[in-house]
Formats: C-alpha cells, structure tokens, sequence
C-alpha cells in the first residue's frame, strides 16, 4: 500500500527460481535503477496519443504492449517504483528516481490479468507484428501524418 492505494506495479515479484521459462525481453528505466524481464512478447501494441499519455511520457503518443501480469518479472529495484492514479481506474508505475514511465494497469482488467509495459523500456530488440494507433482524435496538430502512417 502506498498513500493507501495498493501499488499494482510492484505486485510482481523478483524471482530467479530455477524452473523459470527462459526470459528473452529485458528493460530498464533511463537511469538503471529499475531493470525487469518479461516472459511473453507483448500484445495489443499501440501508440496511445490521449493526453494523458502525452503528458506522461512528454511525447505526442507513446507506445506500449500487454502481458499477463505474472510474466513481468522485476529483476532490481522493485523498491524504486511509484505509482499515480491517473485517471479512473488507471494506475500508472514510473522510476522514482528518473521519472521513467515503465507500466500502466487497469482496474477494469481482472485483478492481475493484464499489465501494460512501456516497450520504449525495452532494452531487447522487439519484433512486432500487428499494431494500431489510438485516439488520433486528440492528437497533436503538429505531428505529421503522412510520416507516421
């Protein structure tokens, strides 16, 4: 618990336990603090351009991709992360020391179901099939189109 609310992003555990699936993706927030693995390759990749996002990450969109919760696996510095409600129900975690935006989770989503994973955090290389762009409609003006299409 955190300021009363129960912190969801440092709901995953640090575990190296011996039975563990190989881990293939690995991230990090910008100064290193907080490094973590995940054991799937994210889904639903979009490029969110809602305020809020553009607020978060200080960008015209930014980009992010789902796992279950279970295979998010912080491997240092879980005790770096803090979170924000920033809007109903959604609950973003980022680098207290940095300010890295790394996850974001909501509370419509069964408890533990999904978390969605920051991929710009990505220190592997990621190879994405299917993605889409999201709330274009509250875009910025000066973001040219015809270059991200």
């Amino acid at each position: 618990m955190h300021n009363g609310m129960r912190l969801f992003c440092a709901r995953p555990t640090m575990s190296n336990a011996p039975d563990s699936p190989p881990l293939a993706l690995t991230g990090s927030c910008l100064c290193g603090a907080i490094a973590y693995e995940l054991r799937s390759s994210p889904k639903a990749v979009s490029h969110c351009h809602c305020r809020i996002c553009q607020k978060a990450h200080g960008a015209a969109f930014a980009t992010y991709g789902s796992v279950p919760a279970k295979d998010l696996v912080f491997t240092q510095g879980q005790e770096q992360l803090r979170s924000f409600a920033s809007s109903p129900g959604i609950t973003r975690c980022f680098c207290q020391q940095c300010g890295s935006s790394l996850t974001w989770h909501s509370a419509h989503y069964a408890e533990g179901a999904w978390i969605s994973v920051a991929l710009a955090t990505l220190d592997s290389e990621l190879v994405v099939g299917g993605q889409r762009h999201v709330n274009r409609g509250v875009g910025m003006g000066w973001v040219d189109w015809e270059e991200v299409d």
